[in-house]
């Protein structure tokens, strides 16, 4: 006589043996996954130093992947692309700082200050809050993004770019590939393509919390860029020039992506 509850037990081992292997396998998977991981960590770990130029301190192949990374941006990018804007009500009332590179001096009078912009012939152009604060002036409320992760809901208001190469008829300096912003005492300076800096949301902001600009975030002028990453936005802007190389950028020189879209 058979026995009824052989088959069930039958079933039962069979079900067993099944569970055994896929865990023997998902675990196999796992090691060799982090195996993989771990001699692509070392590899890159041990490979040569790019070349130290407008760009340094990266490994030669994490540098050319973000030099095929900008070139996906790049060639995606559209000045119809606008960043998403809040209403007024979301924007932090308690705004992150996040560096003070290049405003290690707290005697920066609004009253005195100029920006000194190199244009095309060489010559200098010198412009004064009031005259730039004359210009129209535009807000926006963004999601500004940081490369350490965190972001934060922001209100600026200010001049956008185009405005103010507009009102000083600096349109052939936008022949150029590129737009170059540091701080009074050049401590801190940030390369902009120029697609990017013509974009219709980037400012050159006076005001947060439609207030004038603290101290800390970069009085009396900074610049927005909400299309790049916050190691763009460059705080106390002095000097703007143009160029058709790449100019200098403090963090791409730290190892950092140049481009640093989003």
């Amino acid at each position: 006589m058979k026995n009824p509850f052989r088959r069930k037990e039958d079933v039962k081992l069979l079900s067993q043996k099944q569970i055994n292997r896929r865990s023997f396998i998902a675990f196999t998977g796992f090691v060799g996954l982090n195996a993989l991981a771990y001699g692509a960590w070392r590899w890159l770990y041990h490979s040569p130093k790019e070349v130290r130029g407008v760009t340094a301190g990266a490994h030669k192949p994490l540098r050319k992947a973000l030099e095929q990374s900008e070139l996906a941006f790049r060639n995606t990018f559209s000045s119809n692309h606008l960043v998403k804007t809040y209403p007024k009500s979301m924007a932090a009332k308690k705004v992150r700082v996040n560096s003070r590179i290049g405003m290690k001096s707290n005697d920066v009078d609004p009253e005195t200050w100029r920006l000194e912009v190199k244009k095309k012939d060489g010559s200098l152009l010198s412009v004064s809050l009031a005259n730039i604060m004359a210009l129209p002036k535009t807000d926006i409320v963004f999601d500004f993004k940081c490369v350490e992760g965190w972001d934060q809901i922001q209100h600026w208001g200010g001049v956008k770019f185009i405005d103010f190469i507009s009102g000083y008829g600096l349109q052939d300096e936008t022949k150029f590939e590129y737009v170059g912003f540091s701080t009074p005492d050049k401590k801190y300076y940030v390369g902009i393509d120029m697609p990017s800096a013509m974009h219709t949301q980037t400012l050159l902001a006076y005001e947060m919390n439609e207030r004038p600009l603290m101290m800390q975030h970069g009085q009396p002028l900074r610049l927005i860029i909400p299309v790049k990453y916050g190691i763009k936005n460059l705080k106390r802007i002095g000097n703007i020039s143009f160029s058709n190389q790449r100019p200098p950028d403090y963090w791409a020189e730290r190892g950092y992506d140049y481009y640093s879209g989003l």
